[in-house]
């Protein structure tokens, strides 16, 4: 059986603020910080252990991974950083508070940024310091899509979907068992691929921080069944705090 684990980092300053965080480098609070060492504490009550591990450019999701394999005493494990794992960026929303958002947009049309398929949140300025082309970590990096103004579910999906197939995919077969610590957006277009699910109903995935949420795939990587190792009362009421993030 071959399992991949992905997760959601811990919770972050910007998410205890409900601000709009994107490509913003954001660190974990301190219940961040726990989130991912009881991550690590679930892998390891649940006897999974990680082989290959996978993050983001973002030190949130850096962390998290760090205190996971620091809690699992794997901090040997070969990690793979790549900025295709990033959050989606949400452009000019970048640090807006999503409640006050709501209330001078609307709630559907903050739940259509946050949560639709192909609608773009309003763009940056190149001349703007919070685009990633004046960030040292991507300003020479050549791919057009790693310089975005603004990103839907589409656009981060187009970008992170190829590495996922190609690297990702690849690292499980041969390890068995690959941890990917990322973001809610980035993490949304995996689970969209893997469980098939539509581009309408997309917009109803809620996935929590600091969740360890499993697949498990036969000999052939055809995946047979996933669950996240938390109760199914801790993890519905997790999930309702994520959907009401961005209503008034």
């Amino acid at each position: 059986m071959y399992k991949l684990i992905l997760l959601r980092h811990g919770e972050s300053t910007w998410n205890l603020e409900n601000r709009f965080t994107g490509w913003t480098d954001i660190d974990l609070t301190e219940k961040g910080v726990q989130e991912a060492i009881t991550a690590g504490e679930k892998l390891k009550e649940a006897n999974i252990t990680p082989q290959f591990t996978f993050t983001s450019y973002q030190k949130r999701a850096i962390k998290t991974l760090n205190l996971v394999l620091e809690t699992m005493d794997l901090m040997w494990l070969p990690v793979e950083k790549t900025w295709r794992l990033n959050e989606k960026h949400y452009g000019a929303l970048q640090g807006l508070n999503k409640k006050e958002t709501a209330k001078k947009y609307g709630d559907q049309q903050v739940l259509i940024w946050r949560r639709s398929y192909n609608t773009q949140p309003p763009a940056l300025d190149p001349s703007d310091p919070r685009h990633p082309i004046n960030d040292p970590r991507y300003h020479n990096l050549p791919e057009p899509e790693a310089h975005p103004a603004t990103e839907s579910l589409e656009d981060a999906i187009n970008r992170s979907l190829p590495f996922f197939k190609n690297e990702i995919m690849p690292k499980l077969h041969d390890y068995k068992i690959v941890l990917v610590a990322a973001h809610g957006n980035s993490l949304r277009g995996i689970v969209k691929h893997l469980k098939n699910i539509s581009n309408e109903d997309i917009v109803g995935l809620n996935i929590p921080t600091g969740i360890p949420y499993v697949f498990e795939f036969d000999e052939n990587m055809q995946l047979q069944k996933d669950y996240y190792l938390a109760d199914p009362e801790t993890l519905e009421k997790l999930m309702a705090q994520v959907a009401n993030q961005g209503k008034q």
